[in-house]
């Protein structure tokens, strides 16, 4: 089956996504024209770009002259508004993204690597902490810079026997590529509770669910502290990573060590701050634009 996409330039996207919904539009989406950031909005906003192309779904036998005609007729651009119109076939998106998707390696020079692998791929490095993972409906396969920062710096350190907390587990990358590295125990928490559904199948599938545990936001905040974990694993964004320091630092024991990611490097000495009354950080790692901020909480602090 194919369906027909109405493309809208206009400078009233949210209008422009009323009127293609009111005109049968099975689903609309917008997307930048420009490739400009939206970081971080206020709560309740709903960030837009400057240049925003508002995209509408329509069934093939749609009469998309019509469409347009409402559209001109209510949008008050005028002469300023465009339009383009393309066919989109079926098709299986996870399985398009599978033929494309190649194993990830993460570490250095020649000792193993950490490798995260969709199916249908398989590793022949000696030695190598192969991860299975495919695409979901939760965030995190390695390929954005920041999951990929924190895939390294896992690589890079000891953690045979550590119990790891991964706040913002999303699919459950972080902490599952932590067991396999010889950690001990994870809790994976997310607010999402697509990604826990996401981080326990995941986890079965790689043969680690009995060393996870799973909890929301909520619990796991209420939760007894009843064993300070070694490694806080966070990759969310700078705002609520700043909102967390003092959780964090109460539930790292004195000397663990926290890797904070989903940080533009502009917003790392921001999100540093937050955190100097506990901890020292390492030297960042950074990756197109993404900071990565590993550091060590102090045994003793004011």
């Amino acid at each position: 089956m194919s369906w027909i996409e109405l493309l809208v330039a206009s400078r009233y996207p949210e209008c422009a996504e009323e009127v293609l919904l009111a005109q049968g539009a099975v689903s609309v989406t917008m997307t930048d024209a420009a490739d400009e950031p939206v970081l971080e909005p206020a709560p309740g906003a709903t960030p837009l770009w400057q240049h925003t192309l508002t995209r509408g779904l329509f069934a093939q036998e749609t009469d998309l002259e019509q469409v347009r005609a409402v559209l001109r007729e209510l949008l008050p651009d005028g002469a300023g508004l465009v339009f383009e119109q393309h066919t989109v076939r079926d098709q299986d998106w996870i399985k398009a993204w599978l033929q494309h998707a190649k194993p990830m390696r993460f570490g250095t020079g020649d000792a193993p690597g950490l490798w995260i692998c969709p199916s249908g791929h398989q590793i022949d490095e000696a030695g190598a902490t192969v991860v299975q993972l495919d695409p979901g409906m939760a965030f995190g396969t390695g390929t954005h810079p920041s999951t990929a920062l924190c895939l390294q710096w896992l690589a890079l350190h000891d953690l045979a026997g550590k119990r790891v907390l991964d706040y913002g587990c999303g699919s459950g990358i972080l902490a599952i590529a932590a067991l396999k590295r010889g950690a001990a125990h994870a809790d994976a928490v997310d607010i999402d509770p697509q990604a826990l559904i996401a981080t326990q199948g995941n986890a079965e599938l790689n043969q680690v669910a009995r060393q996870l545990r799973c909890a929301g936001v909520a619990q796991f905040t209420e939760q007894a502290v009843d064993e300070a974990v070694d490694i806080v694993l966070a990759n969310i964004l700078a705002r609520p990573l700043m909102q967390l320091a003092p959780l964090f630092a109460q539930r790292l024991r004195g000397g663990g060590r926290i890797v904070l990611a989903g940080v533009l490097q502009s917003q790392a000495d921001e999100v540093r701050g937050a955190y100097a009354p506990w901890f020292v950080f390492d030297e960042d790692a950074l990756q197109d634009g993404w900071a990565c901020l590993s550091g060590r909480r102090l045994v003793t602090f004011a």
